[in-house]
């Protein structure tokens, strides 16, 4: 699967002009959607690819100021957190409206980056999805116990013979294909979620209950989020052995007013008293146009990474790293991987949104957290931003 660059188009001075960071599946997918919303068009597509290289136009820029002057409102997919933080502070500082498709952006800098203005996470990925729902949860009287990603498949270390494969097959990155494989995609998803929802973790790395049916896991969850007195940001995986996977959505098991139980009970709602509601899809840049509309009237944030978060994503070493290993990039890297852990109890650690021309100190053995004293990394916005958000969460 494959999506082709976007051609240029003649801009209508009627309909809102947006600008998008990225070139990839995400972005190139909302190009082609945007062509069909009668409200917005496409203006710039900021590339760090070489122009020569696509196809001619008026639409790609390698330019931050371009974007910036041919915009309204930016939406950001990158998947790069060092380089986004950098794109989207010059935005926001002009006073642009930001939406993004990247949640490894918004566990990373999100927290300083909405102190600059306007920076919402979109509909369409998981993190949205569940915010969406738990709009539409709570108007309806529901009190959330488990924020829920569904999961088919997960190799903690797959191989990079398989990932190619897949890459190719899927028509995807091999980044991004390794870091949905090997889990890290699914941690910074539920971290963003912890954040953004007010929730949290029940344990490092999530607990991820195998199950062949959505209510059967999702009531599971629901017991351990009240043995822990909060709500929590979790997931189920697919039981290999069921006839059927889980569905690729999202979905929110809650409480209840008592005296409404006979009600859900006559809605197939169930026995209660726990009660989940199931959004069986997500359909990524297809939805951002939703979300890009209430940006362009003010609506409040859908879903950011909060003033003051509790959990992060650190990295975790796949195998034994050498002293003097360079790491051009972590997020689906076959270095490491990605688990939730809560801040407070282990500040130190490295966030996998900062490990990008990191240089080891030491050596780290297989399976090992990975502290910020074990790496050199260069100093950026992005290491800047993640120290204003350490000490906004201890």
């Amino acid at each position: 699967m494959s999506i082709i660059a976007p051609k240029a188009t003649t801009l209508d001075n009627n309909r809102t002009r947006i600008g998008i960071i990225g070139s990839g599946f995400i972005a190139s997918g909302l190009r082609m959607a945007v062509d069909n919303q009668p409200d917005m068009q496409v203006s710039r597509m900021l590339t760090r690819r070489n122009l020569a290289d696509l196809p001619a136009g008026e639409l790609f820029t390698n330019s931050v100021d371009d974007l910036i002057d041919h915009s309204e409102l930016v939406v950001e997919a990158a998947g790069d957190p060092i380089y986004g933080t950098d794109v989207v502070a010059r935005i926001l500082e002009a006073g642009l409206p930001v939406v993004t498709m990247d949640a490894e952006l918004q566990i990373t800098t999100g927290t300083y980056l909405s102190t600059l203005g306007y920076l919402t996470e979109a509909e369409g990925d998981q993190p949205g999805a569940l915010a969406a729902l738990h709009r539409e949860a709570l108007a309806m009287g529901f009190k959330p116990l488990v924020y829920g990603n569904l999961k088919g498949f997960l190799n903690l270390n797959p191989t990079p013979h398989d990932m190619d494969y897949w890459a190719k097959f899927q028509g995807i990155s091999l980044d991004q294909v390794t870091a949905f494989t090997d889990g890290t995609k699914l941690q910074v998803e539920q971290v963003l979620v912890a954040n953004g929802l007010g929730a949290t973790i029940a344990q490092q790395g999530l607990l991820g209950y195998t199950s062949a049916e959505v209510d059967e896991g999702a009531n599971r969850l629901a017991e351990a989020a009240h043995q822990i007195g909060a709500p929590i940001s979790d997931y189920l995986l697919s039981d290999r052995n069921a006839p059927r996977k889980l569905p690729a959505g999202v979905f929110i098991t809650a409480l209840h007013d008592e005296r409404q139980a006979p009600a859900l009970k006559y809605l197939k709602m169930g026995q209660g008293p726990y009660y989940t509601l199931l959004r069986n899809y997500h359909l990524c840049h297809l939805e951002i146009p939703k979300t890009i509309r209430e940006a362009l009237v003010g609506t409040a944030v859908l879903l950011d990474n909060s003033a003051k978060p509790t959990t992060s994503v650190a990295a975790i070493s796949k195998t034994e790293l050498r002293a003097g290993t360079r790491i051009d990039h972590a997020l689906g890297s076959f270095e490491v991987r990605g688990e939730a852990i809560l801040i407070k109890s282990m500040p130190d650690h490295l966030p996998i949104g900062l490990m990008r021309n990191a240089v080891l100190k030491h050596t780290v053995e297989a399976g090992q957290m990975l502290t910020l004293d074990d790496v050199e990394i260069p100093e950026t916005l992005a290491y800047k931003a993640w120290q204003y958000t350490l000490k906004q969460a201890i």
